[in-house]
């Protein structure tokens, strides 16, 4: 009874070992692929608890999502024979789940290490071979990063194409301690000037404000000038508008006066020609001769009176032709 028990007891540990190994799990973000005997089977698995046949099957995760690979210490030397150092590149990317099992098939579930890494050392040592180290380390550092990232993804296109890179990063690569400091001196010198030219732009700026300035005042001054002179002529044209006016209100006034002394006159010529009549006349000469009759005494009177008739006779005549001419 004691043996049949321990054989239970045996069989069911054995069972129970045979099944944990056979419980695997592929955690989110990750597809399973799987091995017999050391082949790769075409079956994949998603995330979540899976069975597999122990000591037969084997498996690996493949994460698809973004990660990140490092690929540090690389030794790359420029056309001037310089050989500088990048301690740490890193390359953003991600395989597309679709794309798995053909990619480990290709190139292994470690595909990063002949695609990425093995690719970011060519590439980066053919980049520096053609430039020299003033190039590589300051003009066109900025540019590594970009240049990396196209040549990987132009082959990743054909050799993996379900493979992207998303980015890459670029550490500033280490230089001979020498050449950094004579590197580091000629950046103070560039600063220097920098703080030269910009303190010359200020004084430029500054002149250049003030040369606004003034030529904003002479304008001012200009302008109120300009005004002040517009106001003196417009001040004379009113001032020699007033004269005419004055002038001509003089003019008129001296019209209508002469009108009026005209009228006047014309109107006592009407007025005596409506009464110089013959009767009018008349009457006249004997008002005259009354008023100058007088009595003489002498022999010389007949005279008198005929000396006085003729006085008389030329007067008349001469009213008359007064009255032709009116």
């Amino acid at each position: 009874m004691m043996s049949f028990a321990g054989t239970i007891a045996i069989a069911t540990a054995v069972l129970a070992f045979l099944v944990s190994m056979s419980i695997h799990k592929i955690e989110e973000g990750h597809i399973g692929v799987y091995y017999r005997g050391g082949a790769l089977l075409k079956s994949t698995s998603g995330p979540g608890f899976h069975l597999m046949i122990p000591f037969v099957t084997s498996f690996k995760s493949v994460q698809t999502t973004m990660q990140t690979d490092e690929v540090k210490n690389i030794p790359c030397g420029t056309s001037g024979g310089v050989v500088i150092y990048f301690d740490k590149i890193e390359v953003v990317n991600f395989l597309s789940p679709d794309h798995v099992y053909e990619t480990v098939k290709k190139f292994t579930a470690d595909y990063d290490k002949p695609l990425i890494f093995n690719k970011i050392h060519h590439e980066l040592n053919q980049f520096c071979s053609v430039h020299s180290l003033q190039e590589v380390y300051i003009d066109l550092f900025s540019d590594i990063d970009e240049h990396l990232k196209n040549a990987l993804q132009t082959d990743l296109t054909t050799l993996a194409p379900g493979l992207f890179i998303q980015a890459v990063r670029v550490t500033k690569p280490k230089i001979p301690e020498q050449i950094r400091k004579n590197y580091e001196l000629m950046e103070a010198e560039k600063t220097k000037l920098l703080i030269s030219v910009q303190h010359q732009k200020v004084v430029e700026k500054e002149a250049e404000t003030e040369r606004k300035r003034a030529i904003i005042e002479a304008e001012k001054v200009s302008q109120v000038s300009k005004i002040q002179y517009e106001q003196k002529i417009m001040e004379k044209e009113s001032d020699k508008k007033i004269a005419d006016i004055e002038v001509q209100m003089q003019v008129n006034r001296e019209k209508s006066m002469a009108d009026a002394a005209y009228y006047k006159v014309k109107t006592e010529i009407e007025a005596n020609k409506a009464k110089l009549t013959p009767e009018y006349l008349e009457m006249i000469k004997y008002e005259a001769l009354a008023k100058n009759t007088k009595i003489y005494f002498g022999n010389s009177i007949p005279s008198m009176f005929s000396d006085n008739f003729l006085t008389l006779s030329k007067s008349d005549n001469s009213v008359k032709d007064e009255k032709k001419k009116i």
